[in-house]
């Protein structure tokens, strides 16, 4: 597909760590919300929810257009820091490159249409909090950022989820208020 072996062990680490640094990648609770959205009219989320990779196709988190020599990550969104996000895709890729991780067989499917047909399929985080877990327990993200960074990111999110979960929001209020 165009890509250099080290590529593909680039993009092996992209893929092994995907889940344990979504805290990074889509930091919000609205940015969970965004992979988990229904579909569109269209029939698309436009946006990943499982840790997949593809040819030119849109409907997967990594998409390796043809003969360009490149790939395109589409899981990050605009609540990213963007100095974190940059350094979280290297420390994952460097991890690939350092213990050679495979990324696996490419998926030539429309995920937004057949996801459901897959049997072993790594899904990202449901939600910020399972994103945080993961993060914190990550040897990948350890060893690149430091526990003492892990550990005050992690409780800097734990706070935001916190605050959500504790929130009346209009759904609450209009459906246990009254009760």
């Amino acid at each position: 597909m165009g890509l250099s072996k080290l590529a593909y062990s680039f993009l092996g680490g992209i893929l092994y760590s995907a889940d344990a640094l979504a805290a990074l990648y889509i930091p919000t609770v609205n940015s969970f919300k965004r992979i988990d959205a229904s579909a569109t009219t269209s029939g698309a989320t436009w946006s990943p929810n499982a840790i997949t990779y593809s040819g030119n196709n849109r409907t997967h988190m990594v998409r390796i257009p043809e003969n360009d020599g490149r790939f395109e990550l589409r899981l990050m969104d605009g609540a990213s820091n963007p100095y974190l996000l940059q350094a979280a895709v290297i420390a994952a890729g460097v991890d690939g490159v350092n213990n050679k991780r495979d990324p696996g067989k490419r998926l030539d499917i429309n995920m937004y249409e057949e996801q459901h047909k897959l049997k072993k399929l790594r899904k990202l985080p449901a939600n910020l909090l399972d994103a945080i877990r993961l993060f914190e327990n990550s040897k990948v993200a350890r060893t690149a950022f430091g526990d003492t960074f892990v550990d005050s990111y992690a409780k800097l999110k734990h706070a935001e989820w916190h605050q959500f979960m504790h929130d009346i929001s209009p759904w609450e209020r209009a459906r246990t208020l009254d009760c």
